[in-house]
């Protein structure tokens, strides 16, 4: 029998307590049985109560949805301070949520707009287009027989962020995941929360859809859907049909080679101009929220997550990039304390520390000659030296202000993979870091 949603603080706080206080006692009984076992015993029970608890904490988020799951999906593609078996758990949570019920959804389309749905839309469909953390996305048409998705907010997840955010810290604290001084996971924790304040604010949507409708406005190879602020609002949001393929999809039998390593270029593109010249950047790059068409164009979906970058950080950033590919890896340092992922009061870090991830990370750049996404192994070769990072744990934090550009990177290689992009990119790397922004 499914369980009924829960659209109430207090029931989320109660649903997310519970899941605490199960968590640490299993932390607390692992920790005492620790005692009795040998190192290496330690090391596979410590993994599979890891594995335990993060299965009841991803099955919370998933039913909770809202801020947590929220925080779940960032935390899987920022892997520097979690657990293995947590990170992996947490991807479960890129995937569609289950709906919420239709009449759930439907009294919340009311009372933000004010009118009965059969005044407001000729139909709203029943069946989800999408389901989401926050929002459920629904197709529709206006009386005046326009095709539209309307973006629906779960009831109760704004009004319970903060709480949701608080008690999923405190999960992980008593449980033993977090990997990081208080004082980062404050950073952290502080940065995700504003994300999540702008995301659950549909009205902040619209106007960044906008903006990047007008930053894009001469790619037309770029889609971006417009708004009909007359049905929208801060929890609904009503925008134009714009439809495509999924990347599941985009199959050689209607996407010959040459459109895909077009689609790549136009994905390299767009994410360098959001970067180095608009210094804003689409911040939530999953599959579900781009589309494809045979001719090469590319639709953006989702823009409630939107980081503007700070121009040093920007300046940072391409610096570190400039430095690591001339290997000075003195300068990288240098610029790495800028960009704050160094820890300024620690000494230099091993230049030949430097070398190793970078030659891991430079592969897609590191020739003239094009290189193939669908056989690329770098995230293994990432995995195999994790284990490398402990003995630099204190040097590096997570940087704060550019967390959203990894996420962006991260999202982007695994759609070119997908896709099965093979291109060059380092001469259009290079014109990038030559010019800066205007």
């Amino acid at each position: 029998m499914a369980k009924k949603p829960v659209t109430t603080r207090s029931g989320r706080f109660f649903r997310l307590a519970g899941m605490t206080a199960s968590v640490a006692g299993q932390y607390a009984g692992q920790r005492a049985r620790r005692i009795f076992r040998s190192e290496e015993d330690n090391e596979g029970a410590r993994s599979e109560s890891y594995t335990r608890m993060a299965d009841q904490i991803v099955d919370t988020l998933g039913e909770l949805k809202g801020a947590v799951m929220k925080v779940g999906q960032i935390a899987s593609q920022t892997q520097d301070f979690l657990p293995r078996e947590f990170s992996d758990a947490l991807e479960r949570l890129q995937k569609e949520a289950p709906p919420m019920p239709f009449e759930v959804i439907v009294g919340q389309v009311e009372s933000e707009l004010g009118k009965p749905v059969s005044e407001l839309f000729e139909y709203l469909q029943e069946k989800p287009y999408a389901a989401a953390s926050i929002g459920q996305v629904h197709r529709a048409r206006l009386h005046d027989g326009t095709d539209v998705i309307v973006k629906v907010q779960y009831p109760g997840v704004d009004e319970s962020c903060d709480s949701d955010l608080k008690q999923l810290r405190m999960a992980l604290k008593l449980g033993g995941l977090l990997k990081m001084p208080k004082e980062h996971v404050d950073q952290l924790f502080g940065e995700i929360r504003v994300r999540l304040k702008e995301e659950l604010d549909y009205e902040n949507e619209a106007r960044n859809l906008k903006e990047f409708q007008a930053f894009h406005a001469n790619d037309d190879w770029i889609k971006i859907p417009t708004v009909f602020d007359s049905h929208s609002s801060r929890r609904v949001l009503t925008m134009e049909l714009v439809e495509g393929d999924h990347i599941s999809e985009v199959t050689p039998a209607r996407y010959d080679q040459d459109t895909i390593n077009l689609i790549g270029h136009r994905i390299f593109t767009m994410m360098a101009d959001q970067l180095f010249r608009y210094q804003c950047i689409h911040g939530d790059p999953h599959a579900g929220n781009f589309a494809y068409r045979p001719d090469g164009t590319i639709i953006l979906y989702d823009f409630g997550c939107v980081k503007k970058l700070k121009p040093e950080i920007v300046e940072a950033y391409r610096n570190a990039l400039v430095s690591a590919l001339e290997e000075d890896y003195a300068a990288l340092d240098r610029h790495l304390i800028a960009l704050g992922a160094r820890v300024e009061s620690q000494p230099a870090v091993d230049e030949a520390y430097y070398a190793m991830w970078r030659d891991i990370l430079i592969q897609p750049f590191d020739s003239d000659t094009p290189y193939d996404f669908a056989e690329s192994e770098l995230h293994k070769d990432v995995a195999a030296k994790t284990t490398t990072v402990f003995k630099y744990l204190d040097y590096f934090k997570p940087p704060v202000e550019s967390i959203f550009i990894d996420r962006m990177i991260a999202g982007h290689y695994w759609m070119m993979k997908r896709l099965g992009v093979q291109a060059a990119f380092r001469e259009e790397l290079e014109k990038y870091l030559r010019n800066r922004a205007s």
